[in-house]
């Protein structure tokens, strides 16, 4: 159908669409871009595979978005997609070299890597959250690549998947500790979310927006600020300890205290105030957060 994404089932079939031959495993490939002989208009809608896909770019052509802002970042980065997300191909995206690894979910299904591979949230961020490499980071990542790449080519055993698997275990945990020194590398962008985030549940809970639109959530203001729900909670772990959801109840609690110490509303009316539909479950994270309930609080306040 037109205007519909381009959905492939199976590596073989992204292989022959990007002109490759077929892979040397049906569940795991090795695509180098730089091979690659496709027209980018033919999936202008978009693409979906039915597997994850970890690319890695050598080198991209001008400056790249990233959140709200353009980053110059000349020694390339990583970007990762699970299954069933939809792909849009830029047109850039003929533009740079590098190579991508493909790994059907069938091939890590027998093994822990299949259950863990979900903690991993950079499978969850968008193309703009991309992680940017180091010099050196680069190196590393090449290295494991060649690696997944000399056993493909080489070795094909009874000792093959474990040993690509423990290489795929190895590319993710090394991109997990790049993502953490890029979020302290980049702590003046990421300042910025933090502080825009403050803004705008300021703005939410003093214009009465909760007596609207109820709570907000992570995923609402996650849009707002331009970037994916997974990303902003793990920027906010690493910058504050706290996850979105996290942060959003203690500005809420902070909201509370106020209306409580003014003496003007009853609990109820804060209580609808802030968003919650019942009552109940304002006393509920009210006291799971400060260990006292808000009656107990105002009377406590009241007598000093």
């Amino acid at each position: 159908m037109k205007n519909q994404p381009k959905i492939f089932n199976s590596i073989s079939e992204l292989h022959k669409a990007m002109g490759q031959p077929k892979p040397m495993h049906p569940l795991i490939s090795i695509l180098n871009y730089g091979e690659a002989i496709f027209d980018p208009k033919d999936f202008e809608n978009g693409i979906i595979l039915d597997f994850y896909k970890i690319s890695f770019k050598t080198h991209f052509s001008g400056k790249l978005r990233y959140g709200h802002g353009f980053y110059d970042f000349e020694e390339g980065g990583m970007s990762f997609v699970s299954p069933g997300q939809i792909l849009k191909m830029q047109e850039e995206e003929a533009d740079y070299s590098g190579m991508s690894l493909n790994i059907h979910p069938d091939f890590i299904r027998p093994y822990t890597l299949n259950t863990n591979i979900k903690k991993y949230g950079f499978f969850s961020y968008t193309a703009s959250e991309a992680l940017y490499l180091s010099e050196n980071e680069k190196e590393t990542i090449l290295g494991v690549f060649a690696n997944i790449q000399n056993e493909l080519k080489e070795r094909i055993d009874n000792f093959s998947q474990d040993v690509l698997i423990s290489q795929i275990e190895l590319l993710l945990n090394y991109s997990n500790r790049f993502y953490n020194r890029q979020f302290i590398t980049r702590k003046a962008v990421n300042n910025d979310v933090f502080s825009k985030l403050e803004i705008l549940l300021e703005d939410y809970f003093n214009n009465e927006k909760p007596l609207e639109n109820g709570l907000p959530t992570v995923q609402f203001v996650a849009d707002e600020l331009g970037l994916s729900a997974r990303y902003l909670s793990d920027l906010l772990r690493n910058l504050s300890g706290q996850n979105t959801q996290q942060f959003i109840h203690d500005k809420l609690i902070e909201k509370a205290k106020e209306y409580i110490t003014k003496g003007t509303f009853s609990m109820s009316e804060i209580a609808y105030k802030l968003g919650f539909e019942h009552p109940q479950s304002f006393n509920k994270l009210f006291k799971k957060k400060t260990n006292i309930s808000p009656i107990a609080f105002q009377e406590q306040f009241n007598k000093n």
